[in-house]
């Protein structure tokens, strides 16, 4: 039973749990301690050189006057798979503001289609690869590609003045 005389450590103030008046900068403990685990986790567990360069050439890729086109659908999330049905193309949805890109990917490659209707040049990124041929949409806004993407992949459009880059994506 406590009957209040005893001192607990939740009554003690900071200063007398670090040893006194001395005073310390939580921000430099704090910059200390994430330094030295930087230090800990470069020797123990090493980034592999393949894993660093891959991520220097996916910087690489980036386009910093382009707008991004967030995917608003794909058939493998969106839709009711169909019962039987094998080797169905997978449907996807971008959109960049007034600029939407329908894309049919199948094993057979690319189809789609920019809306509004206009000429585009698309290039399909395939990480730290160099993109493959360039695909040309039409005055319709449609195009094909013959070689389906191999792994993760977006497209880059440049079309009306603007770059759009849509999200990654897996195959």
């Amino acid at each position: 039973m406590n009957d209040g005389s005893d001192t607990h450590d939740d009554d003690r103030n900071d200063d007398e749990l670090l040893g006194g008046e001395e005073s310390f900068d939580e921000e430099e403990v704090v910059a200390g301690l994430e330094e030295e685990l930087r230090q800990a986790a470069a020797i123990l567990d090493p980034v592999p050189d393949s894993l660093r360069q891959l991520a220097v050439d996916a910087y690489a890729l980036r386009d910093l006057d382009a707008r991004i086109a967030e995917l608003t659908f794909d058939s493998l999330v969106d839709s009711i798979p169909v019962r039987g049905a094998t080797d169905t193309p997978r449907m996807l949805t971008f959109q960049a503001g007034e600029l939407t890109v329908d894309v049919e990917v199948t094993g057979d490659g690319l189809m789609g289609q920019v809306l509004p209707p206009q000429q585009a040049r698309i290039e399909v990124l395939a990480g730290p690869r160099r993109p493959g041929p360039a695909l040309t949409a039409d005055e319709l806004g449609r195009f094909t590609g013959e070689a389906p993407p191999a792994g993760p992949f977006a497209l880059r459009l440049r079309a009306g003045g603007e770059v759009v880059v849509t999200e990654w994506l897996r195959a």
